[in-house]
C-alpha cells in the first residue's frame, strides 16, 4: 500500500461463500491481478501475483 496509497480502494478482498444446491460449499475470491490491472504501477503487479499465489493456496487447501 505505501507504493500506491490510494490501492485500497482496489484491494482484492472480496470472497464469496455460498451454499450450492447440493448443500456444499462453494468459494469465489475476486483474481487479484485482473482487479490490479486498473493500474499502471509495476510494483502493484508484483503485489497481485502473490495475493494470487496466496488465495489459490487458501483453494487448495479448502478442497
Amino acid at each position: 500500500m505505501s507504493a500506491e496509497p490510494d490501492i485500497g480502494l482496489l484491494l482484492p478482498c472480496n470472497v464469496v461463500v455460498r451454499e450450492a444446491a447440493d448443500g456444499g460449499l462453494v468459494v469465489g475470491f475476486m483474481d487479484p491481478v485482473a482487479v490490479m490491472q486498473m493500474t499502471s504501477n509495476p510494483e502493484m503487479a508484483a503485489v497481485a501475483q502473490e495475493v494470487r499465489a496466496r488465495l489459490e493456496r487458501v483453494r487448495a487447501a479448502l478442497a
